[in-house]
């Protein structure tokens, strides 16, 4: 049975009652139709959030379809509801790239989903579209003040960093020659689009604390320089007023409901390989200030997504989870291993030894933040009883608490030994202050070498010329003391595509680096990493359709 077809059996509860068990009056909930509800800020309460357990869900390095930190999180939430902890979900909303490309959707599997899952993995509640609408009027902005003779900024053609968007995998769009000159065509110049969870608008939305810090973060985008080489910035085009207009709706974060009619809340989608990789800092605050334990990911593995968590999110947001999940599955170790992919489903003893030293990278990683971890090996099918022995008497002598998770097969009972451990680590935990990967106050270099070294397992890191000089100008501008958001391969530990299990010895190479100066960080880029990704040979629309009735197929 597929993830939609098991979704569509069960009939959702009507989002008031979900927001009853987050004692949500219906005088707070703007409804999207019968399942869907937005949240006002004004739900926020910083002393609740203190009194929270912030859980969050990572991955070892992930095979090209993951492994399934989503379906985790709802099922363990769904556990942790039913052994009495008022859990909720919060988590990311899907990008239609992935759905119509390889990964399909992201709102979980099987008995471990949320709902309504077409909606949710589709238009949802716009909010990527206001994301867009407002990236793209700033575009609009700097080529009109371009063409302008009266009011130009004498922005330089050449120097003007900001790009479209577009939320598809489109590579004809990666790169395109704008205006056709004259009176009416606008100035000819290169410039590009990227997908809408790799825009800075996006990253911005999560890190925003009320609608005045979001209006403040666009004001203070960077665009480009002038011809005499002055910075400019979106507040010289006036444009953050009607930007943050267009994001009226969409700032406020998305009440929904798992499989088992739990809450979950989900808001904002940016990548983790390009971008910071989490949900807002309003919806993880709101959850917080609602329920005794929130469960939220950072995508790929914990190299990308939990570190930017950790060392972006947290720090600005100044909160920090009791317990961190660490997602391994067997076939994902038997690949870095060596195993085939197209042979994972065949049990191999051997391999998975050998991959055990990928998930050994990622522990000494996440034990360096000093939170507690626990490993939930998410079960698949294919799994033998003596892998999955194996696995777990690997993680006893590692002295790390494990489990099983049969969230997709089970939902919320299948989960319920990891449910029982994380709640054991999470109340053990006395402090929630966090051990960040470098200090502010570090340079930018040293942040880089830090994080690739700590985290990564990397023995040194190189610059390109290119790099240095983009870097001596950022600093120029001030924006040495922000942190990083490393933009690399989810692949490998390495800056390597090709590189699996636990590479040594290795240096990451920083070709390029990019500024989100409304967003509040610096991004190296270590290889090359696609803004705006392309579709695959066979692509997951060409399997989507739509009946007479309305009932969508296909999707997944």
């Amino acid at each position: 049975m597929t993830d939609l077809e098991i979704a569509t059996r069960i009939t959702p509860a009507p989002i008031r009652e979900i927001a009853e068990k987050l004692s949500i009056s219906e005088e707070h909930l703007e409804y999207y139709g019968k399942y869907k509800a937005k949240l006002p800020l004004s739900l926020l309460d910083e002393k609740e959030v203190k009194k929270s357990k912030l859980i969050l869900v990572t991955a070892i390095t992930p095979t090209p379809a993951g492994e399934g930190k989503t379906t985790t999180t709802i099922g363990l939430v769904d556990a942790l509801n039913q052994i009495g902890k008022k859990s909720t979900a919060v988590i990311r909303e899907p990008s239609l790239g992935p759905v119509f490309g390889i990964k399909g959707g992201a709102a979980g599997g099987g008995h471990s989903q949320v709902i309504p899952m077409e909606d949710i993995n589709l238009h949802f509640t716009g909010d990527f579209s206001a994301i867009e609408k407002a990236n793209n009027l700033l575009a609009v902005l700097i080529d009109n003040n371009m063409q302008s003779k009266k009011r130009s900024l004498q922005l330089d053609p050449r120097k003007v960093l900001w790009k479209r968007t577009l939320d598809m995998n489109d590579r004809a769009l990666r790169n395109i020659v704008l205006g056709l000159g004259g009176t009416n065509g606008g100035i000819p110049r290169e410039s590009g689009f990227n997908i809408t969870a790799a825009s800075e608008v996006m990253a911005i939305l999560c890190q925003s604390k009320s609608i005045a810090d979001l209006k403040e973060r666009f004001a203070n985008i960077y665009i480009g320089d002038t011809v005499s080489g002055q910075a400019i910035f979106a507040r010289d085009l006036n444009a953050q007023g009607a930007m943050a207009a267009l994001m009226k709706e969409a700032i406020k974060p998305n009440l929904v409901q798992t499989l088992e009619h739990n809450p979950a809340i989900i808001h904002g989608g940016p990548f983790a390989n390009i971008a910071q990789g989490t949900n807002s800092i309003l919806a993880t605050k709101i959850g917080m200030s609602l329920s005794d334990y929130v469960v939220t990911e950072g995508g790929f593995g914990s190299d990308l997504g939990a570190e930017k968590f950790l060392n972006i999110k947290c720090r600005e947001a100044e909160i920090a989870p009791k317990a961190i999940v660490l997602v391994a599955t067997v076939r994902a170790l038997k690949y870095h291993g060596g195993q085939a992919l197209k042979e994972l489903e065949t049990e191999n003893i051997e391999a998975l030894e050998q991959g055990f030293a990928n998930l050994d990278g990622h522990l000494n990683a996440l034990k360096s933040f000093g939170v507690p971890v626990v490993i939930s090996i998410n079960v698949f099918s294919s799994d033998t009883e003596a892998e999955k022995s194996l696995l777990l008497d690997y993680c006893e002598k590692l002295g790390v608490a494990a489990a099983l998770s049969e969230g997709w097969a089970k939902g919320g009972l299948g989960c319920m030994e990891l449910a029982q451990k994380v709640a054991e680590t999470a109340e053990q935990m006395d402090s929630s202050e966090l051990k960040f990967t470098y200090n502010l106050e570090d340079n930018t270099l040293t942040k880089i070498e830090k994080v690739a070294k700590i985290i990564y397992g990397a023995e040194s890191v190189i610059l390109t010329n290119a790099a240095k000089n983009k870097l001596r100008r950022f600093e120029e501008l001030g924006y040495g003391n922000l942190p990083i958001c490393i933009a690399k391969t989810q692949k490998s530990l390495s800056d390597d595509e090709k590189k699996l299990g636990r590479p040594q010895g290795f240096e990451v190479q920083i070709r390029d680096f990019e500024i989100a100066a409304g967003a509040g960080f610096i991004i190296p880029i270590a290889g090359e990493i696609l803004r705006m990704p392309g579709l695959p040979l066979v692509p997951a629309a060409e399997k989507i359709d739509i009946e007479e009735d309305g009932t969508i197929t296909g999707l997944f």
